[in-house]
Parts: structure tokens; C-alpha cells; sequence
């Protein structure tokens, strides 16, 4: 199981929202490609960055900052927000990002999505953002009314790496991840799952590693290791054996 620490952007810094909000933000430095190499010295192999405030603007708001972060992160990026069209995929992957997540645009437009999954073999990340139950996009500004098991189920077969699920009421506030949201999530659809929003410590570590051979590929945590929460060399230790 793969754990992904989390690097979100505003403003050129990096932040951490509760539930989303962009008006909630608590700031944790303004060194981004620092906070990467940071990472890397702990032994993550893998990242996950959002460009905040581009899921608002539609695109790319700070592109300097993952620049720098590629550069000196010497293992996966995977990168989301704002990210809406082709040339703007393409882009990010000739920067050296390894994989794209896609939120947005996954509920309006399936089929570029299904095009770009197609066009970049296992580097397309779909984004299911869920308050209560129900798809969120646009930063999680507006909830549709599509449940969270119909969206996913809408690119099985479609060539989607994983699919990445985030309780927003969850993201942010240290209440502990939705293990059986993401679990049923898992067991519905045959694509992977990465579990997202509320890490609180080890225990949510160890329970997603109880379902690892259920689906879920990996948990993005954020918070938990800016907070002291969470040690992410013991959560290594603990994914790794999953």
C-alpha cells in the first residue's frame, strides 16, 4: 500500500483546508520543493499535490511550485487540480509529472477523460469527491446529485489507474478517514482506490492496510504529518507491509 504524503498549493504555499474551505487555510510553509525533498529524506516514494487554486480557476495557478517540487522530489508526483484539458495533461506529464488527477472534469466531460486514459496508459487518477455520499467538484464548491458509486462505475473498463476518494467533511479536520465509505468504494468497482481526507495517525494507517487486498491502493495524508499526528516513517513501515 502506498502512502502518499500531501503537498496542497495556495498562493505559492503550502496549506492545509478544513473541508475544503478555501477561507480555512492554515499555512505550513512557503517552501514547497523544501517541504518535497522533506518527504523524500523520510522515505516516500510518492507524492500528492494540488494546486488549490487552480481546481477553482480551471487551471494552473501554481505552476512554478510544482516545477520545483518535480524537480527535487526524486519519486512520483501525482499531481490535480484545475487540470480540464488535453494540452494541460499533456504538459504536466512532459514536466515529469507521473500521474494526472482529473475531479472535475470526470463528471462533465467522461469521455476526455476516458481519451486521456486511453492516450496515457495507467497515468490518469480520477477524482470522486464526496459530501454526503454525493460527487462534489469545482474545488469542491458545488455537490451534484450523482451518487459516488455511479461515478466511479462510469470508467470501469475506461483504463483509469485509480480511482481517489476523499470525504470532505473528513478533509482537513483529523476526524479519522472514512474506512468503510472507501472500503465499499473498493469493493463496488474493479479499479483501485486511494483513500483521502481526515488521516488522524497510525490506526487509520493500520485499518486501510486490513483492506489493501480489497482495493485500496494506497492513502494520501496530509495534516496528520504537518500536525505531528503521524510519524511517515512508521506509516512506511506499516504500508510496506501491507
Amino acid at each position: 500500500m502506498i502512502i502518499f504524503p500531501a503537498i496542497d498549493l495556495k498562493h505559492g504555499q503550502v496549506v492545509r483546508l478544513a473541508e475544503g474551505d478555501m477561507n480555512r487555510a492554515t499555512v505550513y510553509g512557503d517552501d514547497p520543493a523544501a517541504q518535497a525533498e522533506a518527504f523524500a529524506e523520510a522515505g516516500a516514494s510518492h507524492l500528492h499535490v494540488v494546486d488549490l487554486d487552480g481546481a477553482f480557476a480551471g487551471e494552473s495557478r501554481n505552476r512554478a511550485a510544482v516545477e520545483a517540487i518535480v524537480a527535487r522530489f526524486p519519486g512520483h508526483v501525482q499531481l490535480g487540480g484545475g487540470i480540464r484539458n488535453a494540452e494541460a495533461v499533456e504538459g504536466w506529464f512532459e514536466l515529469g509529472v507521473s500521474r494526472v488527477v482529473i475531479g472535475t472534469a470526470a463528471l462533465t466531460d467522461p469521455d476526455f477523460v476516458k481519451d486521456m486514459a486511453r492516450t496515457w496508459e495507467g497515468g490518469i487518477v480520477v477524482a470522486v469527491d464526496a459530501r454526503d455520499g454525493m460527487v462534489a467538484t469545482a474545488g469542491w464548491a458545488d455537490i451534484s446529485d450523482v451518487p459516488v458509486a455511479d461515478m466511479a462505475r462510469r470508467f470501469e473498463d475506461a483504463g483509469v489507474a485509480s480511482l481517489l476518494f476523499t470525504d470532505i467533511g473528513r478533509d482537513g479536520m483529523l476526524k479519522g478517514c472514512n474506512i468503510d465509505a472507501t472500503v465499499e468504494l473498493a469493493r463496488v468497482t474493479d479499479m483501485p482506490v486511494i483513500a483521502s481526507g481526515g488521516v488522524k495517525g497510525l490506526d487509520d494507517i493500520r485499518m486501510l492496510t486490513i483492506h489493501a487486498d480489497e482495493g485500496i491502493e494506497g492513502v494520501i495524508t496530509g495534516r496528520a504529518l504537518y500536525a505531528g499526528r503521524l510519524d511517515l516513517g512508521a506509516a512506511l513501515a506499516m504500508a510496506a507491509g501491507a
